[in-house]
């Protein structure tokens, strides 16, 4: 994840904590809104995602009540990114999961989840 997060730094200016916390948030959000079976084939093919992962849930990230993609983009605010970070981070996120698993892959996760295209 180191990678991906100095992308993140590097490319839009976000500090290293938030990046990893935007991270955290997409895969969570990845998790629980797609298919199962692609998303772990996701995480497994991200270097030390699941790890990531597992540091974050430990160290108890908020608590929000909404979930989708509003709740995902309200947590990445909350964790100090505006708006343009938030659609940046993800579409660097986004570049970088087809760097590591391919562009169908990540297309067929993409597009199992309602309006997430929009967004990438």
């Amino acid at each position: 994840m180191d990678e991906l997060i100095g992308r993140l730094v590097a490319n839009l200016g976000v500090e290293r904590s938030v990046a990893e916390k935007a991270v955290v948030i997409i895969l969570d959000f990845l998790r629980k809104e797609g298919p199962p079976d692609k998303v772990g084939n996701l995480i497994d093919g991200l270097p030390g995602a699941e790890a990531l992962l597992a540091n974050q849930s430990e160290a108890g990230g908020g608590k929000f009540s909404m979930g989708g993609i509003m709740g995902a983009g309200t947590k990445m605010m909350a964790a100090g990114l505006s708006m343009g970070q938030v659609q940046g981070v993800t579409r660097e996120i986004i570049a970088y999961a087809r760097e590591k698993i391919g562009d169908d892959a990540v297309g067929e996760i993409v597009g199992a989840i309602p309006g997430l295209s929009q967004f990438v």
